[in-house]
């Protein structure tokens, strides 16, 4: 299924994508909301599976915005330099285990929401990358094919980045990733028995209709499984998390000198094959 909120920031309600990839359906009198107790809730998502295959559901008015399609986030968990082709194009070594950094939940806004260019920033970077939703409460699970079991969905996430913030400023890459609105996230989330190998997906981005990035998660160092394995070790994941798994070679940061981070009026698309497509028009705070 193809979950989504859609309306107001703030006061978004709960949505499905029909079959025929253009009509919303209203899910308001079935579910609260799109969130980590429905993900962990077996019997309200087959029941919300049963519903759309009525017919019966009300439609929705496509031209509401589309928000974040996953509500109240417990905490987002990011995976640095998990690709071979971006760790190359960085000039860094591949990791030996997963690098971990944090998002603050509220960096969140949806898919087509602006996006806003920190004050003092001059390199503000793009990634486009694979998020993964948690379904259930996972705690030092046993392996990557386990793993996998606990995972409700994925959605697209631009993990947007401030360089400078990052890498040259002391202490953790923390100050780099939790600008207001740094973590696009959307349009669905698409519930993980629609993926059944998330190690085959294409990602894209585009800056200004040019291409950046056009990788696959086949070349993630870590894969989704051993992400999710290797994170558990270290803290309790719980239904309605996040993980950003890494972006694809091609950000701004890999480029040549002058290196062409983002300015104000710079609109960026991205999309994730079967995960749908972004489109953030960036502005100066």
């Amino acid at each position: 299924m193809k979950l989504l909120r859609v309306g107001t920031a703030g006061a978004e309600r709960p949505a499905l994508l029909d079959e025929d990839g253009t009509t919303l359906r209203d899910l308001s009198a079935l579910v609260s909301d799109i969130d980590g107790d429905l993900l962990a809730d077996d019997a309200a998502l087959d029941r919300i599976r049963e519903a759309a295959a009525s017919g019966d559901l009300p439609v929705i008015d496509a031209g509401l915005r589309t928000g974040p399609p996953l509500g109240r986030i417990g905490k987002i968990v990011c995976i640095g330099l998990n690709y071979h082709g971006h760790a190359t194009e960085t000039g860094a070594p591949i990791p030996a285990e997963p690098i971990i950094f944090f998002k603050a939940p509220d960096t969140v806004v949806g898919p087509e929401d602006t996006v806003l260019i920190p004050r003092k920033s001059v390199k503000t970077d793009w990634e486009v990358e694979l998020a993964v939703v948690i379904g259930r409460t996972a705690r030092y699970l046993d392996s990557a094919e386990e793993a996998l079991a606990y995972v409700g969905g994925y959605a697209v996430s631009n993990d947007v980045s401030e360089r400078e913030f990052q890498n040259e400023r002391g202490g953790q890459w923390d100050k780099g990733k939790n600008c207001e609105t740094f973590n696009p996230l959307g349009p669905w989330l698409v519930t993980a028995d629609e993926i059944p190998d998330p190690q085959t997906l294409g990602l894209k981005l585009s800056v200004n209709g040019e291409l950046k990035q056009d990788g696959t998660t086949a070349d993630q160092i870590f894969p989704v499984g051993e992400v999710v394995h290797y994170v558990s070790q270290f803290m309790t994941l719980y239904p309605g998390d996040v993980i950003n798994t890494g972006t694809p070679a091609g950000v701004a940061l890999g480029q040549p000198e002058p290196k062409p981070y983002l300015r104000a009026g710079d609109v960026v698309e991205l999309s994730i094959e079967r995960l749908g497509h972004q489109r953030q028009e960036f502005k100066d705070a």
